[in-house]
């Protein structure tokens, strides 16, 4: 299947020296990588890493895009490349997947300048092969007149189903049963191998297990950690110690957190914005999962008060893919004291923002564009346009100038 992605990776990698493919476990950074090499040293063999750690110079290497895969099992791979970088190597000469940021060893150098970094995330729901997108994001931030147009036949049901189905695309394809326990098994390596693996030992896996059920919980809300640390609290009273903030630090060295910031503009004439957070995890399906919450139950009376937040992470999703290889930026806006919030700020290279509202109901009113529209009025020379994302059948732009697209008809 075709994702953004490749287009951003094409466009980039006969012009850089080196590019790094970050991301979760699962996320097809190998699989996209090696399809552009013409060699693979997999650092996760001890006999292969032995051959690198032997060869700082990389002398070995064949000529061609050369993948290191796994690299952070032998981080002075980085310092490798870099100075091959600074040697001169060719466009295109190395690639670098790796699941994890490992801590940087003393004396290491950071790559900046030399090694560009590339966030690669799950399949947005445009990606999938489900839907056939009519509406541009990239368009409508670009401040192009292009025509609002489309209809779907995606409905509710087939958006819970998109939540639980994964973007992962080594599970979105198993059969419902087969994705739970892959998912579960995800979650589970995540305690069991992952964390330890990057020399942070869980003392108490049930305890992580119910902070990443609360982190969930709070998927597309600020919620502030120490809530979610009181909530980790266990049937027994006992509640786990204020270190395990920790977590969320180690969490997001393996990218399995993808939390959406707060927008602060440069020059910015918005008083009052909040700073905090938007809690995402790097897959809907994982927060699903950890909730326990199928389809059919997002649907229902069991959780039905996770369906908006929900599907608010499918979307989000979906636009940072885009947007990211649109080099644009993603942030969301809130004014202390809640009065004014505005799901997605998408910003461009020139300073435009794009200002989305998400919205789990099929219809539109005046209500549901207040956030946007006062957006506008407070910055009209950079908001280029507004858009509401819905559940519903058609792709209109109403009289006050708000686009409203169903999710399934947006794209690249």
């Amino acid at each position: 299947m075709p994702r953004t992605f490749d287009r951003e990776l094409d466009e980039l990698l006969p012009v850089a020296p080196a590019i790094a493919l970050d991301g979760p476990k699962g996320v097809g950074k190998t699989d996209t990588a090696r399809r552009r090499s013409d060699a693979v040293w997999y650092l996760d063999d001890p006999a292969q890493r032995e051959v690198a750690r032997a060869d700082f110079e990389l002398a070995s290497s064949p000529d061609g895009t050369l993948l290191l895969d796994e690299w952070q099992r032998l981080p002075q791979v980085w310092d490798s490349v870099r100075r091959r970088v600074d040697a001169g190597a060719a466009p295109g000469r190395f690639l670098l997947t790796g699941s994890a940021t490992p801590e940087t060893p003393a004396g290491t150098h950071s790559g900046a300048g030399r090694i560009l970094s590339l966030r690669m995330r799950p399949m947005g729901l445009h990606e999938r092969g489900l839907v056939t997108p009519t509406v541009s994001l990239s368009a409508l931030l670009a401040g192009r007149a292009e025509p609002v147009e489309g209809t779907t036949t995606f409905a509710l049901p087939d958006y819970a189903d998109a939540v639980v189905d994964s973007g992962l695309p080594g599970i979105m394809a198993a059969s419902p049963r087969l994705r739970r326990g892959l998912l579960d098994a995800y979650l589970h390596r995540v305690i069991d191998r992952d964390l330890p693996d990057q020399g942070f030992q869980v003392r108490r896996p049930q305890t992580l297990q119910r902070w990443l059920s609360a982190y969930a919980a709070a998927t597309s809300t600020t919620t502030a950690y120490s809530k979610i640390l009181d909530a980790t609290t266990a049937g027994d009273g006992s509640q786990p110690a204020k270190t395990t903030i920790a977590y969320r630090d180690h969490l997001s060295q393996l990218w399995l957190l993808d939390p959406v910031p707060g927008w602060i503009p440069a020059n910015n004439p918005i008083r009052r914005l909040q700073q905090a957070s938007k809690h995402q995890l790097a897959d809907p399906a994982l927060a699903a999962r950890l909730l326990n919450l199928s389809a059919t139950a997002l649907l229902g009376a069991t959780g039905s008060h996770m369906a908006g937040p929900l599907f608010e992470a499918l979307v989000t999703l979906g636009v940072r893919v885009i947007a990211q290889a649109a080099e644009a930026r993603v942030s969301h806006l809130r004014l202390l004291g809640g009065d004014r919030e505005v799901d997605l700020v998408v910003e461009g290279i020139d300073g435009q923002v794009l200002g989305i509202e998400v919205k789990l109901a099929p219809e539109v009113t005046g209500s549901d564009v207040r956030h946007l529209t006062w957006l506008r009025e407070q910055i009209p020379d950079r908001v280029v346009d507004l858009m509401v994302i819905t559940t519903g059948k058609n792709a209109y732009r109403r009289a006050d100038g708000v686009a409203v697209v169903p999710l399934a008809l947006l794209g690249p």
